[in-house]
C-alpha cells in the first residue's frame, strides 16, 4: 500500500510554517523530520505514524486511537499509530503533528551521513 497523499499534504499544510522540517520518503510512507529526527510520516501502512515521548506511550495508548506501532513483532515505546479515520479534521491531524514535532525538537540533531 502507497501511503495516503492526501494526509501527506495536510501533514505538509501543518508544518509549512515552522522552521527545520524536511520530508523523506522512509518505511513505504513520507515522513516529516525535525533536524533529522521523525516527528510524523503519512505512513506506507495508512494512517499516521507519530513519535512521541516514550514517558507517554502507555498514557496515549489508553486514552486515545492510537496504537503501538509494531516492528519486527515488537512494540516500539515512543512510536504510536493512528488510523485516517482518528485524524480526518484538522484539529485531530493538528493535535498529533504538533505532539510529534514537538517531540521532536527535543532530541539532538541527527549528523548527516
Amino acid at each position: 500500500m502507497a501511503y495516503d497523499e492526501d494526509l501527506a499534504d495536510r501533514i505538509r499544510e501543518l508544518t509549512g510554517e515552522q522552521k527545520g522540517i524536511t520530508e523523506q520518503r522512509m518505511f513505504g510512507g513520507l515522513a516529516f523530520l525535525v533536524r533529522g529526527n521523525l516527528a510524523v510520516a503519512a505512513s506506507g501502512q495508512g494512517g499516521l505514524m507519530v513519535r512521541v515521548d516514550p514517558d507517554e506511550s502507555d498514557s496515549l495508548l489508553a486514552s486515545t486511537h492510537a496504537r503501538p506501532m509494531v516492528m519486527r513483532g515488537r512494540e516500539m515505546q515512543g512510536w504510536l499509530r493512528v488510523e485516517s479515520k482518528h485524524v480526518g479534521t484538522k484539529r485531530e491531524l493538528r493535535k498529533w503533528v504538533e505532539r510529534g514535532t514537538t517531540y521532536a525538537r527535543t532530541l539532538p540533531p541527527k549528523r548527516k551521513r
